[in-house]
């Protein structure tokens, strides 16, 4: 034993040694180090204007947002440059063509209007396809888990409705970052982090994600501040822009220009590379998937908490959940609670659960499942469901669904598609890059965008293109009773999601943030300590949060933690003991840790004449505006 122990040892320091040997013969990145003051973990007031403002997930997209409203474009054309740059500058996390949940606010009519940012599953993909397989749940890392992407399409549909310029110019940004590069900050420096055996295991198995994160070079990890450029991704966006210049040239209208933007992705040379990809590795995708692709506008959902109306996506993501905390909330006494006491931050705790596990039970894509949408925002319903919450005392498992349509508190009999599994799932395989973005923009005519992109390399990339095609088929179920149970042509639940509030009938904000299941969690602890303790945006996107992980999750493998709430640390310092005590399995966590989200809000104080806009320290968030 001892001589194999001494084996070990020396075969150990070897490999130690060898690969210390590698990393300094190998060669390291060109491209220098770049200066960047980079806000990450960093306090910074409320940014005040009187004109525009933009807030999104990096500086880079904000400045690209202010710049394009300062040339006279409107929220929307400053939307699209935003997102473009976050696909560079957050790639890692918000990748072309990704998810974008979106909610625009029209101020010459004053509506606000929904549109579909969530693509549909391929035509061959089945439970009973991935069941065959052996998968108990959609399978991470695989072509298997490409959802048919949906940015392209919302960006053609929301310019082609709202927005003033070309695509060719309000791409013009994100290529000319992509080009030059820019530096690596601190959250894509944790997001691709990976050892060294997860750095050459990401090469072997997926080589060209490895070629476009990390430059093929495995042995040496991302530096912060070193100059990243994606070339490729550059020359897919300059190819969609030929397209419309093309469509221009030949005396076709604007529309129809960014039409032709749309045809290429979807129809054309993009398709085709895409599709000639899932051919060879044994994907799903055909050309009739995604020229059939389409999206849509629709009427956002509404709820109420006492003079403010919360707008959010319908029922193809997780976005409802917010007003429907609120109204459970809304009749509380929660200012007297005191701000994230043990009482408090038990009580909102509980309502979320509640509205949790009605979205578990009932949330899935409207064009396949009927959900009872307008009685789970009702106060009728909000009120039996708040007899369900316990003073005092956790709930400790998942709480059981309601029955909205006869305005129950719990569903009687067979709790069909909400399945509690065991305390724990499977454990989670960390990938490179996580989580999701956000950009919140609004112009001098009052008019406002909210959108949540997202998507990350952890599947295979399309050699050649620097596209991303995600993992959002993992927010379906495999459990054909589930309401986001995987059908062909059906979109998933996924987490991203868009929010807008209205004051006493008049636009208030535009909010939302990256996070899973935390999204919804941020948004309403963001939104009452405002609405509730009179705090600034800026101050109440600093407050510290709390995070409940008492639900299956909504990405496979689904795992669940019954009874578990996470704090940051000066928060966990004031209510962790006591809230122990009421029965939570209490984890602290570092204050303005990136698990608990980072919320962007741009807010139109009315009586002011101004808007403000805040922005989260726990990333690389930025506002800015004039």
């Amino acid at each position: 034993m001892k001589k194999f122990l001494k084996a070990a040892a020396i075969l150990s320091v070897s490999a130690a040694v060898l690969l210390v040997l590698l990393y300094l013969i190998l060669p390291g990145r060109p491209g220098g180090l770049m200066e960047f003051d980079d806000p990450y973990m960093k306090d910074r007031p409320s940014v005040h204007g009187q004109r525009f403002m933009a807030s999104t997930g990096t500086p880079w997209a904000t400045r690209a947002a202010v710049e394009i409203m300062k040339e006279g474009g409107n929220a929307v054309d400053a939307a699209v440059a935003a997102l473009l740059v976050l696909n560079v500058t957050q790639g890692e996390e918000s990748s072309f063509p990704c998810v974008a949940p979106v909610m625009i606010h029209d101020a010459s009519t004053g509506r606000v209007w929904s549109y579909t940012g969530a693509g549909t599953a391929p035509a061959a993909a089945t439970i009973e396809l991935y069941r065959g397989m052996g998968h108990e749940y959609v399978p991470k890392f695989s072509m298997l888990s490409q959802l048919l992407p949906a940015s392209p399409d919302v960006i053609t549909a929301i310019l082609i409705r709202f927005g003033t310029k070309s695509f060719s110019e309000v791409c013009a940004p994100a290529i000319r970052i992509a080009e030059e590069g820019f530096p690596v900050h601190r959250m894509m420096e944790k997001n691709l982090g990976m050892n060294i055996f997860m750095r050459l295991g990401l090469t072997l198995l997926m080589p060209y994600n490895s070629e476009v994160y990390l430059g093929g070079r495995w042995w040496r990890p991302l530096q912060r501040r070193e100059r990243f450029r994606l070339p490729d991704l550059a020359r897919t966006f300059r190819a969609m822009c030929d397209a419309e210049a093309s469509a221009l040239r030949q005396g076709k209208s604007r529309d129809a220009a960014l039409l032709a933007v749309r045809d290429y992705f979807y129809r054309g040379p993009l398709a085709e590379k895409i599709v000639e990809f899932h051919k060879k590795e044994e994907g799903l995708f055909t050309m009739k998937d995604l020229s059939g692709y389409r999206g849509y506008w629709e009427e956002p959902l509404a709820g109420s908490f006492r003079e403010y109306t919360i707008f959010a996506n319908r029922t193809w993501c997780q976005g409802a959940v917010v007003p429907m905390v609120l109204r459970m909330l809304s009749p509380l006494e929660l200012k007297s609670m005191g701000h994230n006491s043990p009482e408090y931050v038990h009580t909102v705790i509980q309502a979320i659960e509640l509205a949790m596990a009605d979205r578990g039970r009932y949330f899935g894509d409207p064009d396949f499942v009927d959900v009872p949408a307008r009685e789970l925002l009702s106060a009728r319903y909000a009120a039996v469901r708040r007899t369900l919450m316990t003073p005092g005392k956790a709930f400790g498992m998942t709480p059981s669904p309601g029955d909205p349509r006869r305005y129950r508190a719990t569903l009687q009999g067979k709790m069909t598609g909400f399945k509690k599994p065991g305390l724990h799932g499977a454990v989670v395989t960390r990938g490179p890059g996580r989580d999701t973005s956000y950009l919140s923009v609004v112009d001098p005519s009052g008019n406002a965008v909210s959108m949540t992109p997202s998507d990350f390399p952890q599947s295979p990339m399309v050699p050649g293109t620097g596209m991303t095609l995600g993992i959002r088929m993992t927010q379906f179920r495999l459990d054909p009773d589930h309401p986001s149970a995987l059908m062909p042509g059906k979109r998933p639940t996924i987490t991203p999601n868009a929010s807008i509030i209205f004051r006493r009938g008049r636009f208030y904000m535009s909010f939302g943030t990256p996070g899973g299941d935390m999204q919804t969690q941020a948004l309403v602890q963001v939104f009452l300590n405002m609405a509730v303790f009179g705090m600034d945006v800026q101050e109440a996107i600093n407050a510290p949060r709390f995070r409940s992980m008492n639900w299956p999750d909504s990405f496979s493998p689904h795992e669940y933690r019954a009874g578990e709430i996470h704090l940051e640390s000066s928060l966990y310092a004031k209510a962790g003991s006591a809230l122990e005590k009421m029965g939570y399995r209490v984890v602290e966590k570092p204050d303005w840790d990136y698990n608990f989200s980072a919320v962007c809000a741009v807010v139109k104080d009315h009586a002011g004449g101004r808007l403000v806009g805040g922005s989260d320290p726990r990333k690389e968030s930025w506002a800015e505006g004039e």
